[in-house]
């Protein structure tokens, strides 16, 4: 099982996003945040790992790249989860699900209000 938190804004559909390491902004750091529209964290981390290539020496900024790579995998989500907040979206609910889809589910269904919103009338229950 996966938690996922679900996020709520009047005018838009809800957006899931799934708590824990995230092994896609490990490999592709600051890639994987713009991916997301993360664009602050992306451009920093993006500044920090080029400031780091350009000013540490060779085994050093090896060194401190795998551990930006590292941070960014452990605090990936949660910088999605700090850009979605200051799109005005508010925290609605914490889902415990397989995978995303089920968690939509898990979702409409504590909120039903919530079908009609972002969903064709006839596949809204």
């Amino acid at each position: 099982m996966r938690f996922w938190t679900a996020h709520l804004r009047a005018d838009a559909e809800p957006v899931l996003v799934r708590e824990g390491f995230s092994w896609g902004a490990l490999l592709f750091g600051p890639f994987w945040l713009a991916l997301h529209a993360a664009w602050i964290p992306a451009a920093l981390t993006f500044a920090a790992w080029v400031l780091v290539q350009v000013l540490a020496p060779e085994p050093v900024a090896s060194i401190v790249c795998l551990a930006l790579a590292l941070f960014v995998g452990l605090t990936g989500n949660d910088l999605r989860r700090w850009t979605i907040e200051h799109r005005r979206y508010l925290l609605s609910n914490v889902i415990a699900a397989r995978d995303e889809t089920e968690a939509l589910r898990r979702l409409l269904s504590a909120r039903p209000d919530l079908a009609g919103r972002f969903m064709p009338p006839e596949t809204a229950r």
